[in-house]
């Protein structure tokens, strides 16, 4: 069956507004079933988490099902909640690198957010461990196997790495990284934020140790998630409160969890399972959008083989910011920027400036497409 895109459409408030979103790799629009998921669990009887009274037992199936309905989405084993992915990393980061010792390594890359990135550095220097840095492929946007597998070690303790760049969309080989990263005995922890709104995700597949994603780039509220084996949980002490449990996954989510997100993020959840065809119908828009810039003579820096239906580009004299400006005026929503990719944007010699991101979703389009194209053209 063919993807309705109206269909979809018509479940996003924020639509009728009319603009042209491709501002989704920041944060998604959100469908209405799952703002009244989050208005019906604030006005209902909720209290902390228990089997005594109604509430208790409201608030405390609100968790489980969110736990169980992101560990099935993510085919994954323990779920833990948190602020945001920035949050659960720096945690994280902080209590793996309680082991560490002078002389250990970690390895972050050049095309990662700086949310997988920066804890680690981080906390490398509080532990006096070598940060070994892998760079990617300035043409085609690549980042290869061996850029990763090369600076593996008997040292190397975490290989932080993205499954797909925010910036310039590119699908590393993680499940080839980390089967070499295990051979060295080494902790692979991978950023999913804008992998999970875009393709099937599959954390046993990826052979990933720690799997985070952020429900607001897939249609939910703001939130972070982290997957994890409850195995491999178990083995590791984070700085909690005295009182707080110390049972998997609850020793590692920070005071009392916000279950109108939760349930929020079950309804996100269920709505993205309703999506079929999504992937082939967000790939065609981005081959139709990267053919009219194309045509326009506009500069394109996402070229990976394998990438998001994200596209960054830039229009040679004009400042990013200027072309952000102007394309909003027309009612299109492409931001410019480097969105926190900031050692991405630098390898690829835009600084800090950055360039046009253009990110494609489930309520994106052809006419979408037609407008931002015009909107360009414009700017010739």
């Amino acid at each position: 069956m063919a993807y309705d895109v109206a269909a979809v459409r018509a479940h996003f408030p924020a639509l009728r507004e009319g603009a042209a979103h491709f501002d989704g790799p920041g944060g998604a629009q959100v469908p209405d079933v799952v703002g009244e998921a989050v208005r019906a669990t604030l006005t209902s009887a909720v209290s902390n988490r228990g089997s005594v009274t109604a509430a208790e037992r409201r608030a405390e199936e609100i968790v489980q099902t969110a736990r169980r309905t992101m560990s099935e989405f993510l085919n994954a084993g323990s779920i833990v909640f948190g602020r945001s992915m920035t949050q659960l990393t720096y945690d994280f980061a902080r209590t793996l690198s309680k082991n560490w010792r002078p002389g250990d390594e970690i390895i972050v890359t050049r095309i990662d957010h700086d949310a997988n990135i920066r804890p680690w550095v981080q906390a490398a220097e509080a532990a006096r461990a070598t940060v070994r840095w892998a760079p990617f492929d300035r043409t085609t946007g690549e980042l290869p196997v061996e850029s990763v597998t090369k600076l593996l070690s008997d040292r190397t303790r975490v290989v932080a790495i993205t499954a797909a760049s925010n910036l310039l969309g590119t699908r590393p080989d993680v499940a080839e990284i980390a089967r070499a990263a295990h051979e060295a005995a080494a902790f692979v922890y991978v950023d999913g934020v804008h992998y999970t709104p875009h393709v099937p995700v599959d954390v046993e597949a990826l052979d990933a140790d720690f799997f985070v994603c952020s429900p607001y780039k897939f249609l939910g509220p703001h939130l972070g998630v982290l997957a994890a084996a409850p195995e491999l949980l178990e083995t590791l002490r984070p700085d909690k409160l005295l009182p707080s449990t110390n049972a998997v996954p609850e020793r590692f989510e920070l005071g009392t969890l916000p279950y109108e997100l939760l349930a929020g993020t079950t309804a996100a959840v269920e709505f993205m399972r309703g999506l079929d065809g999504l992937e082939e119908h967000e790939l065609g828009l981005r081959e139709q959008l990267e053919n009219g810039l194309r045509e326009l003579g506009v500069r394109i820096y996402s070229k990976a083989s394998s990438r998001t239906p994200t596209v960054l580009f830039s229009v040679d004299g004009l400042d990013p910011a200027e072309v952000y400006r102007r394309l909003g005026a027309e009612g299109v929503n492409a931001p410019a920027g480097h969105f926190y990719a900031l050692e991405c944007s630098r390898w690829l010699g835009l600084g800090d400036k950055g360039a046009v991101r253009a990110g494609i979703g489930p309520y994106t389009d052809e006419s979408d497409v037609d407008r931002l194209l015009k909107a360009v053209a414009k700017l010739r």
